[in-house]
């Protein structure tokens, strides 16, 4: 009797495990799903993921310090005109 029950504590610790598993495989698969799904609305909507808005930002910046040191340079000639 005592190898019957050890036989199905076993049996459902190998069940309870398996299910764990399986059910980690499916969470993965529906956070991926989810992903997929939302980078495809963002880019439906025009919107864009955080990083790429960065490097916009960052070349923006660039141009007006750019924009700023070309324009005072052109004040500089003038001055000597």
């Amino acid at each position: 009797m005592k190898d019957a029950k050890d036989k199905l504590l076993d049996d459902l610790t190998g069940l309870a495990t398996g299910l764990g598993i399986a059910a980690q495989g499916v969470r993965e698969e529906v956070e991926q799903a989810m992903r997929a799904r939302l980078d495809a609305i963002m880019s439906e909507n025009g919107m864009v993921t955080r990083e790429e808005f960065e490097v916009v930002r960052a070349m923006a910046v660039a141009a007006r310090e750019e924009n700023a040191a070309l324009k005072a340079e052109l004040e500089a000639l003038k001055k000597k005109k």
